[in-house]
């Protein structure tokens, strides 16, 4: 048996369904990039029958991603099928991921058949993935609930049929590491063609337990981990890839296993899918968390400095992270920036240095000193600023104060036009929201969440606004960044319009197709 651990990440699939707004089809590529840099096997991009957008971001992933293999998800039904080998056929290797529920109670609430029927239905859209694709995964949904000597039997099955990978999901996140180690090490030992697909596990965490359960799976004999960066997903979340990725590493003398999985990169990839997803890592969080390498206890402090493996059992330079030693502040040059973006992992194709150099100057001004952190906020709202084409901010200004009225006036531009509009509101954010919605006419726009956040430490953080705002049925999310929180609300508010402007685009072109124009 191999000691390589393939790793498949689904933060683009099972992770975002825990987000409150759907991503962006860009949004999603820069995500899947980053997975690609970062070493993952195999990309679970979405599912494609749910949505048109959905399609689209799976096929433009398809399109994009070279080292990686791109999966798409379907239920096992034929329709379901389709879409995924329709949005896939464009990638040089991709997998179709097919599901079925069963566990009793699945099998018996909520579809409703008979065993006998489940496992023909598994077999037959196995079946039918083969003709898209050689790459065909299957999984037993709730096979943590399932009867051992029925999962047995479909596993056999599904791989006489066809399939290459079976994955066995701890779907709600119930089993515990012994349990779950025992119900692999059963399927090795009763299965007679096992050994013709990888074993594959997909583990909640809903008992705080995914982590050790995938490891517990993969001494037994899986070989696939499912698994999400900083381990977002439905519910309590998934399996976290840092920590199973980490795990294996730096325990290889004793478990005898291997990733691709480059641990570099870590640090940055989680920054960017908290970042994108607007989802913050808690500071305790293993591997990537803020006090993750933080030493506040005299004894260990005193330790470190002595020997760093005293209370450290892996560096912060092996995921990633960089510690500080130049000072960035307005009479920093361009050549530090540049340093400092490399020692960050950027290369020089990611980031405009001219552009990003002149953001750092004018916030450099308003901070006094720029850290790591404002350095990739920059770079990242400088991408999010170049896809917001139709409308843009040219002038804003918000008055409020005790005994005040609050009021803003704003100026836009909207195409090739200008307009200016002025308002009021029950603060200075409200009264520019109003104002923008005046001068754009975009009424159907409401906001139905608003959250602030902080990037930095002290007074002179930046200030990072995330708006969630519903349009014709749909939510649209947009984060907005700025040194006052009035321009970072704008900001945001400015992303939604020109994606809800995007979406009335693509539905316009959707119906000209249906009509044959």
């Amino acid at each position: 048996m191999t000691n390589r651990v393939k790793i498949f990440d689904t933060t683009l699939r099972d992770g975002e369904q825990a987000l409150p707004a759907s991503l962006s089809v860009k949004e999603k590529l820069q995500i899947a990039l980053a997975l690609e840099r970062l070493g993952v096997d195999i990309i679970e991009a979405g599912f494609p029958v749910s949505s048109p957008g959905d399609f689209k971001s799976v096929q433009t992933i398809a399109r994009e991603v070279k080292n990686a293999t791109v999966c798409g998800l379907s239920r096992a039904v034929m329709n379901d099928i389709d879409a995924c080998g329709e949005a896939l056929k464009v990638a040089e290797q991709f997998r179709i991921h097919t599901f079925i529920a069963t566990s009793d109670i699945h099998v018996g609430a909520k579809l409703r058949k008979s065993q006998d029927e489940v496992l023909d239905m598994a077999v037959a859209a196995i079946k039918h993935a083969r003709r898209y694709t050689d790459d065909v995964e299957f999984s037993c949904e709730d096979a943590g609930r399932t009867n051992i000597d029925y999962l047995c039997r479909m596993v056999e099955n599904a791989i006489r049929a066809g399939a290459t990978t079976v994955n066995i999901p701890d779907t709600v996140g119930y089993t515990i590491p012994s349990e779950f180690g025992a119900i692999i090490q059963t399927l090795f030992n009763r299965v007679p063609n096992i050994d013709q697909a990888t074993i594959s596990v997909h583990c909640h965490n809903d008992l705080g337990l995914a982590v050790a359960n995938s490891v517990a799976a993969v001494q037994h004999g899986a070989r696939q981990i499912e698994c999400t960066i900083n381990g977002i997903g439905e519910r309590a979340g998934n399996c976290s890839l840092e920590e199973v990725a980490m795990i294996l590493k730096t325990r290889e003398a004793m478990l005898g296993l291997q990733t691709g999985i480059n641990s570099q990169e870590i640090f940055r990839t989680s920054k960017l899918v908290s970042q994108i997803c607007n989802m913050p890592v808690q500071s305790n969080k293993a591997i990537v968390g803020a006090n993750a390498f933080s030493h506040s206890s005299g004894i260990h402090q005193d330790g470190i400095l002595k020997a760093q493996n005293t209370y450290e059992i892996m560096t912060p330079e092996s995921v990633g992270i960089n510690k500080n030693h130049l000072n960035l502040t307005s009479r920093s040059g361009r050549h530090v920036i540049k340093h400092r973006m490399h020692e960050l992992g950027y290369k020089d194709e990611d980031y405009d240095l001219d552009t990003l150099y002149q953001a750092f100057l004018k916030l450099a001004d308003k901070k006094g000193q720029v850290f790591d952190y404002d350095l990739e906020a920059l770079v990242f709202f400088d991408q999010q600023k170049q896809q917001q084409a139709h409308y843009e901010l040219l002038y804003l200004h918000a008055n409020a104060g005790k005994g005040m009225i609050p009021s803003a006036t704003v100026k836009m531009r909207m195409g090739e036009q200008e307009g200016t509009a002025s308002a009021i509101g029950n603060g200075p954010v409200d009264a520019a929201f109003n104002a923008i919605i005046q001068v754009t006419g975009h009424d159907e726009v409401e906001i139905v969440d608003f959250k602030l956040d902080s990037k930095g430490e002290g007074a002179d953080a930046l200030a990072q606004v995330s708006v969630v705002a519903e349009y014709r049925g749909r939510r649209f999310n947009g984060i907005g960044l700025a040194t006052d929180i009035v321009e970072a609300g704008v900001k945001a508010l400015i992303y939604v319009l020109n994606n809800t402007c995007l979406a009335d685009q693509i539905d316009e072109k959707k119906q000209q197709k249906i009509a044959g124009v």
